[in-house]
């Protein structure tokens, strides 16, 4: 299953970290930010995704994160 996320990140740097961050909590998943996109998407593979824990864990740190639908 792949879910994706409109976000308000907009540096890679950001990202990069994040991307650690939800590695952590998703070993098993592909997981990707796509910040040419004006929803500064992100994306996940994996057959177990949590989108409210996804949400929760981006907005912990201070961003912006819904389901993109």
């Amino acid at each position: 299953m792949i879910e994706v996320f409109k976000t308000n990140i907009t540096e890679e740097s950001t990202a990069k970290g994040l991307l650690q961050q939800l590695m952590q909590h998703l070993p098993e998943s592909i997981i990707n930010f796509d910040l040419e996109d004006c929803d500064n998407i992100l994306r996940i593979e994996n057959c177990k995704v949590e989108s409210h824990k996804v949400v929760q864990l981006v907005t912990q740190h201070g961003f912006y994160c819904e389901v993109l639908e």
